[in-house]
């Protein structure tokens, strides 16, 4: 079973920044992808970004440019580093992996999840 331990959460201000961390256990971390997702109160969870076991990154086009997607195979960590935050960015923020190939740009793409860490940005 794999585990998933997002931290890094907090109250900031527009135009602030704040780096996201994904701690990974229970199996081999670097062939996988990983992704990070969102959700709002009232909204579907929704696709940020996602790095592929071979580093090849993408990202939703309202965060491209401000946010940057990494991992660190040797820490089973991977890790969203978002700057010029804005009030649109509240929201609980997930990170999640999986076990297989194919399409990675949809929470139904992922098996595994984290609990979630809270991101709010006051204007």
């Amino acid at each position: 079973q794999v585990q998933l331990v997002e931290s890094g959460g907090g109250l900031v201000q527009a135009g602030d920044s704040l780096r996201l961390s994904c701690a990974a256990s229970g199996r081999t971390f670097s062939p996988y992808d990983m992704g990070w997702f969102r959700q709002a109160p009232g909204k579907e969870r929704e696709f940020v970004a996602a790095i592929r076991g071979g580093g090849t990154t993408s990202y939703a086009d309202f965060v491209k440019g401000r946010f940057t997607i990494s991992r660190d195979n040797a820490k089973n960590s991977a890790y969203l580093q978002m700057n010029s935050l804005k009030p649109e960015d509240t929201a609980v923020y997930y990170c999640a992996t999986r076990s297989f190939t194919g399409p990675y740009l949809d929470a139904s793409d992922y098996q595994y999840w984290g609990q979630g860490t809270q991101v709010t940005v006051s204007s």
